[in-house]
């Protein structure tokens, strides 16, 4: 995913931060990230560090429903962080760029090509989260395990048109994605190859079926 600073030399980043008047925050590891969130119109940027949009089931269970790394946007609007059980955790010392929605959409701030740029950048992002989280919902929506596996390596071949899927993230990160147990996780996908659906080698998965 391509950075929201994309194209913008130091000169414009500086006159962007005073044009928005964004405010930037230090966040230690394992800290909650801007809990006002739910309550505030605003968007955040992770400059440093990385963090996790989580949400807790009422039995306690934790399901990673974003991954933030450098770049990364989250917002009020553009996460699903409106529900009282969800969380932003930082998961090493992380900081955060904030910006307020008024503020970023005031019309006077396209007479800026900077901002316009930006604002392209942000669109691009968005987008593209909206994409992902519609093929995340698609796989959290199944009821059994085989059917989140089966719906995943569905949405990556599609993709690619190639049968081979590289996974970007590691087998543990995948349980976390699809919303599933790790250890039955690792069963089913045993039974998938041992039944010639797929083939594993570290983090590539051929797809047999195709």
């Amino acid at each position: 995913m391509k950075s929201p600073f994309a194209d913008l030399s130091r000169l414009q980043l500086v006159k962007l931060y005073e044009l928005l008047e964004v405010h930037t925050y230090k966040f230690m590891k394992n800290e909650e990230i801007l809990p006002t969130i739910k309550t505030e119109n605003i968007i955040g940027i992770i400059l440093e560090g990385s963090a996790q949009i989580i949400y807790i089931e009422y039995n306690g269970n934790e399901i990673i429903m974003e991954k933030l790394n450098k770049d990364s946007v989250f917002g009020t609007n553009i996460s699903l962080t409106n529900s009282e059980s969800a969380q932003i955790i930082a998961k090493e010392d992380t900081e955060v760029l904030v910006i307020d929605y008024n503020k970023l959409l005031n019309p006077k701030n396209i007479s800026h090509t900077y901002y316009n740029i930006f604002l392209a950048n942000l669109f691009d992002i968005i987008n593209t989260k909206f994409k992902e989280r519609n093929e995340r919902m698609k796989i959290l929506e199944k009821k059994q395990i085989r059917e989140k596996l089966l719906e995943y390596f569905e949405i990556e071949y599609r993709k690619s048109r190639q049968k081979r899927i590289k996974l970007p993230f590691t087998l543990k990160d995948l349980s976390d994605y699809i919303g599933a147990n790790r250890s039955a996780m690792f069963r089913e996908l045993k039974n998938l190859k041992e039944e010639k659906f797929i083939e594993i080698r570290g983090k590539n998965i051929t797809l047999m079926y195709k």
